[in-house]
């Protein structure tokens, strides 16, 4: 059974005096699903789980009225087996955006506070929005993403102790040991080609053979192309699956990894192809790193939004759109060129993506510094640059000393730790899971 942090959030949650509603968000095939019916297993006598587009006829509990004695009477009569008892009873309504009454029907049990109640479903950004009466301040949100590295590294049975033992160099800047930081290399480049989907994660844990683990990957793709062709409107289809099936080409194939819409259709332009991705934006099918001008706190003062970098929300999605030999590259450490470079900046992002930071990146075309990523940290700009080597990271140490608001930069590289006297820190690409 994969353990997830998200977890523990939910027990937190349990000890929430007045609680409101718990509201798991997330792209599809996170594990949103079994992460709340593991949670309820451990942590409550019996769970009443309404999927409804498993079961449709269940819209019926909230096609009348909405007070909670109605509606628990109503899943009385559903479910006759079933106590329903205040505190040890989760009632979880899962794929609530199929049933917009069930939605509306948030406000009223998080007043009545007596049950406590999760929900669940794919592409929540779309469809909230057409509820009837949207329940503002009576919910809280769970962003669930795919498995993060730390998370891969618990399902391969390394300890939470061999995990700490590996921050205590981070926390040091002492060099890892070549046997440890070897081992290390190696599960970060199995977790790149594999991605974070649960799924994928768990087939690999079991049978260890990329073959099947390809085939769960372009399973899910096309899983997501349906979502698309199921939820857009009929004038975003087509655009919103061609901007989101370019991303591969996008982020590995150039050495500018801007997102351009000349690579979506010959002669592409933002005026037709922008409400696309701000459609898979609030789908949770990709993210963005938005351009920034100037590397001052608050960057989003300074960032761009007609400038940006798209990342598929998950590392499995972005290998089902490519070829199945790039997952032995990337395993057996041979890749080379743009695509090595393009992988890892990949990965940084997706790591802190999952970690809740918005990304952004700086690029001046007139002292032709570029930062790869930057994000905001304690209250200051912490740049981030992506090695494919351990090069000189040029750019980064003339924003150190240019800017001196800005304490410390991260560069990572498929090498060991080192500090330097201008401020850079040098980290393997796997420490971006613990910083």
């Amino acid at each position: 059974m994969l353990k997830r942090k998200a977890t523990d959030f939910m027990k937190n949650w349990i000890n929430t005096k007045d609680k409101k509603c718990l509201v798991v968000q997330g792209a599809r095939q996170t594990g949103k699903t079994y992460t709340v019916e593991r949670f309820a297993e451990e942590n409550y006598e019996e769970l009443v789980e309404i999927n409804f587009k498993q079961m449709p006829s269940a819209m019926e509990i909230f096609s009348g009225d909405l007070t909670v004695d109605a509606m628990v009477m109503g899943m009385r009569f559903r479910f006759p087996e079933k106590k329903i008892i205040p505190g040890k009873t989760l009632i979880f309504l899962d794929e609530i955006q199929e049933c917009q009454e069930a939605v509306t029907s948030l406000k009223f049990w998080a007043i009545d506070n007596k049950y406590d109640v999760i929900v669940s479903g794919s592409l929540l950004g779309i469809d909230y929005k057409r509820a009837s009466s949207y329940p503002v301040g009576y919910v809280d949100y769970l962003k669930m993403y795919g498995i993060d590295f730390e998370e891969f590294l618990w399902g391969m049975g390394i300890s939470g102790d061999m995990i700490e033992n590996l921050c205590g160099y981070l926390r040091s800047k002492m060099i890892v040991p070549e046997a440890i930081h070897s081992q290390m290399m190696n599960y970060y480049r199995q977790y790149i080609a594999i991605g974070g989907m649960p799924e994928a994660v768990q087939k690999y844990i079991d049978t260890k053979d990329f073959r099947k683990i390809d085939r769960i990957q372009r399973s899910l793709l096309q899983g997501y192309q349906y979502d698309i062709a199921h939820y857009a409107t009929a004038e975003e289809k087509v655009k919103a699956e061609k901007c989101y099936l370019s991303l591969a080409k996008q982020l590995l194939d150039k050495e500018n990894h801007k997102f351009q819409y000349k690579e979506v259709e010959h002669g592409g332009r933002a005026q037709k192809y922008f409400s696309s991705i701000e459609w898979l934006l609030r789908a949770d099918m990709v993210h963005l790193c938005k351009l920034v001008t100037d590397v001052r706190f608050d960057l989003d003062d300074y960032a761009r939004d007609d400038f940006f970098r798209a990342y598929t929300t998950d590392l499995s999605l972005l290998m089902a759109m490519k070829d199945f030999s790039l997952k032995q590259h990337i395993v057996e450490n041979t890749l080379f060129g743009n695509s090595k470079g393009g992988i890892y900046e990949c990965a940084i992002a997706d790591a802190l993506y999952k970690k809740g930071y918005p990304l952004y990146f700086y690029k001046n075309e007139t002292t032709k510094r570029k930062i790869d990523v930057m994000i905001q940290k304690d209250g200051v700009v912490v740049p981030i640059e992506v090695k494919s080597g351990n090069t000189r990271a040029n750019s980064l140490k003339s924003i150190l000393k240019m800017n001196a608001d800005i304490p410390y930069g991260y560069k990572f590289v498929d090498g060991n730790i080192g500090v330097s006297d201008d401020g850079i820190i040098t980290l393997p690409l796997y420490m971006i899971a613990f910083i």
